[in-house]
């Protein structure tokens, strides 16, 4: 039985989109942004050092790592709205506990379930939308995405900070498992299901064919754009925990300026993806790519001069300008790579390759924090943006393929 896809024709294809995509996306990225300013703080009152902190903000992450792969194969065996909606619940109850969590260790694990719902809900919502875009239209369908997630990313840290200045940082918890909650009713209500192209008995007999077959066809450009996308992931990751941590053991800022810094630096990411959607659409994936993850670098350069809350402020700003120029590329980039008949197995390589730079980054800087100093670890993250942009520019090819005018084929 073939899979229906939905064409994204202007705005009739963003009305299809937004109550089973767009959405659902929002809440979860809104219960994310609650945890920014809150995690480290509430990591740091069982009285931990800086490599634990780094394992807490790492433990989702390792989660989402454990769980890639696996998705990868969920979503082609149930669909992915099952697949959406299990994650979500799994990501709702395992946020919900951490208000209960007496030990740290009752944390990681904690931390590590919530990985592993935030697997199931990515990567199966990242096939959905590749199969409903054409790719002339994938780029600013995907960075609208990424725009939700933008402006999740700017309610939440404001929301979370003043939540826990006021009632205390465990009360934030309740809020992200209410509105992860609403995600998951708007999916089981509006998102439609989509299987595989292949017939439902020959799925289970072709899992390890299919993953070994999609190793086997693309892993040059799983190294080469996959290493880029771990050093990009690297700096995004990053900025949500040095920024905290810098401006609160730095610079001894309260848990409600910590707040507010990050939501102005991710309302200016914001005001930008729309941008980066006709970048990607008009000129082509590497024109948002490469100048994203090179101001990054800069931004995350400037962070240990700051010596007050205004210059970390602008660190940030500009950290979150140049992560706004690149909203929906990474998903964008391997939409366009992964092969039709196998894109749940790509994209869970593809997404483990990426997660295991957002992971990466919380245990690089609190490893590094611990046996030098924060700036070093600061500068280290800065490194890997570099890195991510010249690797981008020099070794990934272009993805946006346009057909050749005819007068120029004759």
């Amino acid at each position: 039985m073939k899979r229906r896809r939905i064409p994204f024709n202007g705005a009739t294809g963003l009305r299809r989109l937004i109550l089973s995509f767009y959405l659902p996306a929002l809440m979860v990225t809104v219960g994310q942004g609650l945890l920014v300013p809150i995690l480290p703080l509430y990591a740091a009152d069982f009285e931990i050092g800086y490599v634990l902190i780094g394992l807490i903000l790492a433990g989702e992450g390792l989660g989402t790592l454990v769980a890639d792969v696996p998705t990868g194969l969920l979503q082609r065996r149930f669909g992915n709205k099952q697949v959406m909606m299990m994650g979500l619940l799994v990501k709702a109850i395992s946020i919900l506990a951490l208000f209960f969590a007496g030990t740290i260790w009752t944390v990681l694990l904690l931390r590590l379930v919530a990985g592993f719902g935030r697997s199931m809900y990515t990567v199966s919502a990242h096939v959905y939308v590749t199969n409903q875009v054409e790719l002339g239209q994938r780029g600013k369908a995907i960075s609208m995405f990424g725009g939700t997630h933008r402006l999740g990313g700017f309610i939440g840290p404001a929301v979370g900070g003043i939540v826990a200045g006021l009632l205390g940082l465990r009360a934030a918890f309740i809020g992200v498992a209410l509105v992860t909650g609403i995600g998951l009713l708007l999916v089981a209500l509006f998102t439609q299901t989509s299987r595989s192209d292949e017939p439902e008995d020959m799925v289970t007999d072709r899992h390890s064919l299919d993953l070994l077959s999609v190793l086997k066809t693309n892993y040059r450009v799983l190294a080469s754009a996959g290493m880029a996308q771990v050093f990009g992931q690297m700096v995004r990751a990053g900025r949500t925990v040095v920024i905290p941590l810098f401006a609160a053991d730095i610079l001894g800022l309260g848990v409600d300026q910590i707040g507010l810094i990050v939501s102005i630096s991710v309302a200016v990411d914001f005001s930008l993806f729309l941008v980066a959607g006709w970048l990607m659409d008009r000129f082509g994936r590497k024109f948002a790519i490469v100048p994203c993850f090179g101001i990054q670098a800069l931004g995350m350069a400037l962070v240990p001069f700051a010596t007050s809350g205004v210059g970390l402020l602008f660190a940030a700003v500009l950290i979150g300008f140049g992560n706004g120029l690149g909203a929906g590329t990474m998903m964008t980039l391997g939409s366009d790579l992964s092969p039709a008949g196998s894109r749940g197995e790509f994209l869970g390589l593809w997404r483990l390759v990426g997660d295991l730079g957002h992971t990466g980054a919380p245990l690089v800087v609190g490893v590094v924090a611990d046996i030098l100093v924060l700036s070093s670890a600061i500068f280290l993250i800065a490194g890997s943006g570099l890195a991510a942009a010249s690797i981008f520019l020099f070794m990934v090819p272009e993805t946006l393929k346009r057909p050749r005018p005819l007068a120029a084929a004759s």
